[in-house]
């Protein structure tokens, strides 16, 4: 895992170099400095573990982000998203059980990068570290609260009317390991993918 953390870290390194290494231009008019993506669906999917026997699992997810243009083509972005359990069959094992799945909590600092700006479609790339809770769960042997340290590379696209628009975004998802984590998640590095739809609302220049 420290190499692919290793590896989403100067992902994002290199895309905060990018940035810097843009112009400064003033932005057009119907795209604020200070923008809220509001995240009413999302899909947060686990893949199973390679080494263990940690199932691949799905949560729905709901959040909201706020980013802040430092210029045309560079943002900071942080972000808050729960991903809320839902029943589905889990391989627990070689058992399949149908149970809930635990709720997660990610919170995320992020740079953006604009790879276009000449019109109201804006393809972007985005990369950066989070911190995912586990919450207690106590028929999955889930007894605490559990955190990781977690990073993240990915990228969507924008569209904007006015001061508002909509948003579509993918990210490519590790999670840490921890010796102490529960056997359900956290003993191998874990990996997942988030795909959602926002809505964006521009409130300051």
């Amino acid at each position: 895992m420290t190499r692919v953390m290793t590896a989403l870290l100067v992902a994002a390194g290199v895309v905060a170099m990018t940035a810097n290494g843009a112009q400064a231009q003033t932005l057009p008019q119907n795209i604020g400095r200070v923008e809220v993506s509001i995240i009413p669906a999302a899909g947060v999917f686990f893949t199973e573990g390679a080494d263990t026997q940690e199932p691949s699992f799905a949560n729905y997810g709901v959040g909201g982000a706020i980013a802040f243009d430092v210029n045309r083509f560079f943002g900071v972005e942080g972000e808050i998203s729960g991903a809320l359990g839902v029943s589905q069959s889990l391989d627990l094992g070689g058992i399949t059980t149908n149970q809930d799945t635990p709720d997660l909590l990610q919170y995320s600092a992020n740079v953006v990068v604009a790879l276009a700006r000449r019109s109201s479609v804006v393809p972007y790339v985005t990369g950066g570290v989070a911190g995912l809770s586990l919450f207690e769960q106590a028929s999955l042997g889930i007894a605490n609260t559990e955190t990781f340290l977690t990073g993240n590379v990915g990228g969507g696209v924008k569209w904007y009317a006015g001061r508002w628009g909509v948003r579509g975004d993918y990210r490519f998802v590790g999670a840490q390991s921890k010796d102490d984590a529960p056997v359900f998640f956290g003993r191998e590095s874990r990996y997942g993918h988030r795909v959602y739809g926002a809505v964006i609302v521009n409130v300051g220049r």
